[in-house]
């Protein structure tokens, strides 16, 4: 691997295309690539929330009283810390890359949407009920994971066109993956909003009407 990775430029992919696991050339503007750049592009943002995650566990400031009341609302989760469950996800995502770019490795399956879906009910349990749409905002922390959530959407409407034009690009225990995913990002945006005590902010349809 170390040999692999010592030299960054290969020049190899100047006319327009990348190589694949089997040593095969595929042009860069076909759709295999757009769902592998969004799931790249989702592990970065799911990063940058972990930064924020970790950041306000961390700063000692005249927040310090929000911030152990995050550490001690994410500890109602039982399972393993925030941050480390970010983690996770992000080597979920990689295997996901991998399995994109090497179709006959298997790195995702159904195990790992289970576990995303017992993620989002133990959140959940924590929730109240939901009553009406909500506007992407809150802390930077929540804002952020809006921002993965869409990402993530994205890469899922990818991933069903690539599926649709070639079925043995992506599997399906991968798209159900991605779908189970951006839930879990929306419930944790929730989730993380609850602790720093800020409401959340409710789509009013009548907003026009101020005007």
């Amino acid at each position: 691997m170390g040999n692999r990775l010592s030299k960054i430029y290969t020049k190899t992919g100047d006319d327009g295309s990348t190589g694949m696991a089997d040593g095969s050339r595929v042009s860069k503007a076909d759709l295999l690539f757009e769902v592998m750049g969004d799931v790249d592009e989702l592990n970065s943002n799911l990063g940058l929330v972990k930064s924020y995650y970790q950041l306000g566990l961390s700063t000692v400031d005249n927040n310090a009283a929000e911030n152990s009341e995050l550490a001690a609302h994410m500890a109602q989760l039982n399972q393993p810390d925030f941050g480390e469950v970010l983690q996770i996800i992000q080597h979920l995502l990689f295997n996901l890359g991998g399995e994109l770019a090497m179709p006959e490795y298997p790195g995702i399956s159904e195990t790992h949407t289970a576990w995303l879906e017992q993620q989002i009910d133990a959140m959940n349990t924590h929730l109240p009920p939901l009553k009406d749409f909500i506007l992407p905002t809150g802390s930077v922390l929540v804002s952020q994971l809006h921002i993965a959530r869409c990402v993530c959407r994205r890469a899922e409407r990818h991933g069903v066109a690539l599926r649709q034009s070639n079925p043995e690009a992506i599997r399906a225990t991968a798209l159900a993956f991605i779908n189970r995913l951006s839930d879990w990002l929306f419930v944790a945006s929730r989730f993380c909003c609850a602790p720093a005590q800020r409401q959340e902010v409710l789509w009013d349809a009548k907003i026009l009407q101020d005007f």
